[in-house]
């Protein structure tokens, strides 16, 4: 017999309360100083009811990074039928205010990325997607030519240190990075084009 939808709703509701208690407490503390005694109390749940939605501190670690990087998959749509360049722009400003606004958040899950399995997983995937995405737009067809893949890869990997370095300094405003960014993402792709000059990439 299908359960009643409100209760569903109330599955839902419960799930996503204790996911925000735990992303509150991921953002400002390493994960290993957490105990799930501390996420049930900032709760307001038992530590009993807390494994009952999450066996382990991994799992709900794991379902908060997947709640957050679909929350910014979201915000980096950008607006349909725009040239591929001009979506770059839209879409970077907008992953760039989302750090701003989920600073400790981001700056957390790439240090756990180094040691965690689940926050590795999170961070490739999102690249993969973000690269699937530009690669839709620049150069439909699949597979990717390998120096186009490579330089790609190359430069979503250097976003996040360059992100790291503005937000560790504090000197360099959102505007001037995201034109930074989208230079270098320029240079990658005309390094792509010295390597192979049959790569063949759409601008409109």
């Amino acid at each position: 017999m299908p359960e009643p939808s409100h209760t569903r709703l109330q599955v839902d509701e419960r799930r996503h309360q204790l996911v925000e208690a735990g992303s509150a407490l991921f953002a400002e503390h390493a994960f290993e100083e957490i105990s799930m005694r501390e996420i049930a109390q900032a709760a307001g749940v038992s530590k009993a009811l807390l494994y009952h939605y999450f066996p382990s501190k991994a799992d709900l670690f794991a379902a908060a990074v997947e709640e957050k990087t679909l929350e910014l998959q979201r915000v980096l749509e950008p607006d349909r039928g725009v040239p591929a360049v001009e979506a770059l722009a839209q879409s970077l400003d907008a992953y760039l205010r989302w750090i701003e606004a989920n600073e400790r958040m981001w700056a957390k899950l790439m240090q756990s990325a180094a040691t965690l399995p689940q926050a590795r997983d999170a961070v490739e995937q999102f690249r993969a997607r973000t690269r699937e995405r530009i690669l839709a737009e620049l150069a439909p067809g699949s597979p990717p030519r390998p120096a186009l893949r490579s330089a790609l890869n190359g430069w979503l990997g250097s976003i996040d240190a360059a992100i790291i370095d503005w937000i560790e300094h504090g000197d360099l405003a959102r505007e001037q990075l995201r034109d930074l960014l989208i230079a270098t993402f320029g240079a990658a792709l005309l390094a792509a084009r010295q390597a192979d000059p049959e790569i063949e990439l759409r601008f409109g």
